[in-house]
């Protein structure tokens, strides 16, 4: 039997800004496939794209993936024998390679200048390329490129037939070759195109399995024409369903930001964990058949991730769905480890609060750090709120009742000394029965009191114990006063 061999797969985003959740879940899927079959992940960054280089965005898409655990074995940072791992740096690799494909028949040199392009954009709004240079004498090309000429290298396509490939997730794949442009290889200013120095690298790097998004479905032929004309052994090819987001009206169309924050770094912002926004978008086109559980670490994922189970079908980026993960990550967090995590979404607080038990309230209770500190508003500052709020029909608080159940909690919190949450759910509790009203009574009426809201992080005893007793006190009065009594 032949022994299989490592996958190596290969990250290679271009720095062009901040890391869109597509980006995040092919670096995903590709760290999942080499991990899975002990083999290699690499991370490359394509820089060819002049125009589109933001300042700062390799460090982003460093920084990125060690903060959601995608360790690569080689890459710009951490080297390794196929380096360098920026393309720019490997400018003089494409260009002997794409003159050994001219020398090959699969290429040629183009001399076509600017204006003669533009003229036939104009004429023919394709924009494709009608092969002017594609059958020059190689005593032409020669004089032109003696005279000093500026050129650009073209892949020759074949004319007829077909070219397909096999996906891993979509299956076979093919196009018309008359479809296919004669694209430009190498540019007049020295640099590869896209098209040609990824085919390059992902050979020299030992890439097996190439994964990316969908959209390169119908390109990809032009790919293996390439590995085809230089003879090399074809990779596997991924390619990814597409990401869809869910608009407010319920339409649904390719994610972008006009459903929401599309970036890493914009959900971390907003205090998402990066092992939520890992396993979550680990569901995005690829469902685990060994097990019904839809929760995942990264060393899990590694083990129970296969390429046969990614689906074809396009996939719904849901915020609803994403925040759901977040609330039950946060509180599966220690306690320690939270307080940390929270702490640069805290607002300053008073010496006199108690801040642990503070603390201990929004664990449990956040969908996204960034809630705690509207979450907490009330503590801070008592809002402004009428009487409307202390009628609850469920607990039989009426306008008439509400201020001798209100002072009959003020006058028992008033006497006490120990100011726990155990005490006082029991000083209030036993106050209740005594006085023949309901405890559910009291302690709404005092929940309204100290909060000034209907729904709060915590009932009316947890509430008490972060502030302490002479703001409690204070608040409580505020409210008697408020209702008359």
């Amino acid at each position: 039997m032949k022994e299989m061999t490592p996958p190596v797969t290969r990250f290679a985003p271009s720095p062009t800004g901040y890391m869109h959740i597509g980006n995040l879940r092919t670096a995903l899927y590709s760290y999942l496939i080499a991990r899975h079959g002990g083999g290699r992940f690499i991370l490359r960054i394509e820089d060819t794209d002049r125009e589109r280089l933001v300042p700062g965005a390799t460090d982003i898409i460093i920084k990125t993936l060690a903060d959601t655990g995608l360790h690569y074995d080689e890459g710009p940072d951490v080297g390794g024998e196929h380096g360098p791992y920026v393309q720019s740096e490997r400018l003089g690799i494409y260009k002997e390679y794409a003159e050994e494909l001219v020398r090959r028949g699969a290429a040629y040199y183009c001399f076509c200048t600017k204006e003669r392009l533009e003229q036939l954009h104009e004429e023919d709004a394709t924009g494709g390329y009608d092969r002017h240079c594609r059958d020059l004498s190689p005593e032409e090309v020669e004089r032109n490129l003696a005279a000093g000429m500026p050129y650009v290298i073209r892949q020759r396509m074949p004319l007829t037939g077909t070219t397909g490939y096999h996906d891993e997730v979509f299956g076979d794949i093919s196009v018309e070759n008359a479809e296919l442009q004669d694209q430009i290889l190498m540019k007049a200013d020295g640099y590869p195109t896209y098209n040609f120095c990824h085919v390059v690298d992902d050979h020299l790097m030992g890439v097996t399995h190439v994964v990316r998004g969908s959209e390169y479905l119908i390109s990809t032929p032009k790919y293996v024409l390439l590995y085809d004309a230089f003879g090399w052994e074809r990779p596997h090819y991924v390619h990814l369903p597409l990401l869809m987001g869910r608009a407010e009206d319920g339409t649904v169309s390719k994610l972008s930001k006009r459903h929401g924050a599309v970036s890493f770094q914009d959900l971390l912002a907003d205090g998402y964990l990066p092992e939520a926004i890992i396993n979550y978008i680990a569901l995005l086109g690829w469902c685990p058949k060994e097990t019904e559980s839809e929760f995942f670490s990264l060393r899990e994922l590694e083990e129970l991730f296969t390429v046969e189970a990614v689906n074809k079908s396009p996939a719904v980026f849901d915020y609803e769905k994403l925040l759901w993960f977040n609330g039950e990550y946060i509180r599966k967090l220690p306690f320690p480890v939270f307080c940390e995590k929270v702490a640069p979404y805290l607002p300053a607080l008073p010496e006199n609060m108690n801040r642990e038990k503070l603390l201990l309230l929004l664990s449990t209770r956040l969908s996204k750090l960034s809630e705690a500190e509207e979450k907490i508003g009330f503590f801070l500052s008592l809002p402004a709120y009428g009487p409307e709020l202390f009628p609850n029909k469920k607990n039989k608080v009426t306008p008439e009742n509400a201020p001798a159940l209100l002072a009959l909690a003020e006058k028992t919190v008033r006497g006490m000394d120990d100011f726990t949450n155990d005490a006082l759910f029991s000083a209030l509790s036993a106050a209740a029965e005594a006085a023949g009203v309901k405890a559910g009574a009291v302690f709404w009426c005092a929940r309204i009191a100290l909060s000034g809201q209907t729904v709060t992080p915590g009932g009316a005893t947890e509430i008490m114990e972060v502030l302490g007793k002479d703001e409690s006190l204070a608040r409580l009065g505020k409210a008697l006063t408020l209702l008359g009594a």
